[in-house]
């Protein structure tokens, strides 16, 4: 499964923004799907995950209640959107899966578990 995430781009604190995570296979929608972030210097962390029908997520607590993680009824796409950015939310951000189909999903994840990476898209934010 290849993933591809949209464009970040250069923000003001306080402002939003909505990035997607694309997969290149029908399989895409069988899978839940994490975002992760890494800082500069930092190791990449979890933010959020949906599960593959699209009714039950989990966020870090860095994002919760100013990150939405969704999953339109076709499941061809998920979206991370992002309220309220602020300076720290500054990372390149990835989606990512690990292919298996399941209906359970987990509070967290680790970067090492997942088998499908889309290209990092960077998200600055400034103050």
């Amino acid at each position: 499964v290849q993933l591809q995430a949209s464009e970040g781009g250069l923000v003001q604190a306080g402002d939003s923004l909505r990035l997607a995570c694309a997969g290149s296979e029908r399989t895409f929608s069988d899978y839940a799907i994490v975002w992760f972030r890494q800082s500069p210097g930092k190791q990449r962390k979890f933010v959020a995950v949906i599960n593959w029908r699209g009714d039950l997520t989990y966020y870090a607590d860095s994002v919760k209640g100013r990150f939405t993680i969704s999953r339109p009824n076709n499941k061809i796409v998920v979206y991370l959107h992002m309220n309220n950015l602020k300076p720290e939310d500054t990372a390149t951000y990835y989606c990512a899966t690990d292919g298996i189909k399941r209906n359970q999903i987990y509070s967290d994840y680790a970067p090492v578990g997942m088998d499908y990476w889309g290209e990092g898209t960077l998200v600055t934010v400034s103050s």
